[in-house]
């Protein structure tokens, strides 16, 4: 225990150790390195990368960051409005009735349209639940999986 009026840091030079300070020459995002000393300072090394922010401080070191990147949008609206159908398969590990209520739950299913699909992928191996836009379509596959089931994403045409 330290006494109160002790620092803790008071007894470091009588057991053996000499005391350092850390500090930060140089942060990027590839490496973190030292540069070449001069009257006891570290000099920070700036690389030159092409597309990159450099900020320099003697005292502080160097900050290097990535510039955004920018992407254009290569497919066309069309494409994107195309339906996507989200398609349940069949597993056997589920039950019926947890598949159903996982239907009614995800989708709003009365309990008859989510019974019917039910059987058609216990039957057939799969079916289509919904069709319609590429972003709920998306969605509803995710919630699906959030019940453990085996849902895709399929695009019509």
């Amino acid at each position: 225990m330290i006494p109160k009026n002790e620092s803790p840091r008071s007894g470091i030079a009588d057991a053996g150790y000499s005391r350092f300070e850390l500090r930060a020459a140089y942060v990027s995002l590839f490496s973190m390195s030292c540069g070449p000393r001069r009257d006891g300072e570290c000099l920070a090394q700036i690389k030159d990368i092409e597309e990159m922010t450099h900020v320099s401080n003697e005292k502080a070191g160097t900050i290097t960051t990535a510039e955004p990147t920018v992407e254009k949008e290569t497919r066309s609206e069309e494409e994107l409005d195309l339906p996507w159908q989200v398609v349940v398969h069949n597993d056997p590990v589920n039950l019926m009735s947890y598949v159903t209520m996982a239907f009614q739950r995800v989708f709003g299913y009365p309990r008859e349209k989510a019974e019917r699909h039910m059987l058609e992928v216990h039957h057939n191996g799969r079916s289509i639940l919904w069709s319609g836009m590429r972003e709920p379509a998306e969605l509803y596959v995710q919630q699906l999986h959030g019940y453990l089931l085996l849902a895709t994403l399929e695009k019509t045409g």
